[in-house]
């Protein structure tokens, strides 16, 4: 398994290019939004979770967080800390904002999406996913470790 320094430095390879990097500083973390998003609403097969407010992202939360636990301690515990955000966030929305989750989700989805291939288009490179899926989730890490390195925080 690659340690999170060689899958960092591998997805940095294609993300070189200033605007690049700023659209995807932008879009990957409302990527990562959109995809709880567009989760949220999916009915739960069993009635206990739903009295819990257990859904799909949370059940499937759970192993990508693992994922980056894997990779390093800090970068999961700030991905947790992320992904925490994002549920109260998507139950704030969801009782505050006359739109569904899911609906807003997938216009933001499909937004964010085009600015990253525009972003690659200028950087001309492909995107990592095309070569490793697993690097759908190594884009957060790589903003994630962004952000801790600005604070000192070791990864």
């Amino acid at each position: 398994m690659k340690t999170i320094e060689q899958w960092l430095a591998e997805y940095a390879e294609s993300h070189q290019n200033p605007t690049n990097k700023k659209i995807h500083f932008l879009a990957v973390p409302l990527i990562y939004l959109t995809v709880f998003g567009l989760l949220w609403q999916i009915p739960m097969p069993l009635a206990g979770f739903a009295e819990q407010q257990i859904n799909w992202p949370l059940l499937i939360c759970l192993p990508v967080l693992g994922f980056y636990f894997s990779l390093s301690f800090a970068i999961g515990v700030g991905m947790t800390i992320f992904s925490a955000a994002i549920v109260l966030f998507l139950r704030w929305f969801e009782s505050a904002v006359m739109v569904d989750v899911w609906l807003a989700s997938l216009v933001l989805f499909v937004l964010m999406w085009i600015l990253q291939f525009i972003g690659h288009h200028i950087e001309g490179k492909k995107p990592s996913f095309f070569k490793d899926l697993q690097f759908l989730l190594i884009g957060p890490a790589w903003i994630l470790a962004f952000v801790l390195r600005r604070f000192g925080i070791r990864y």
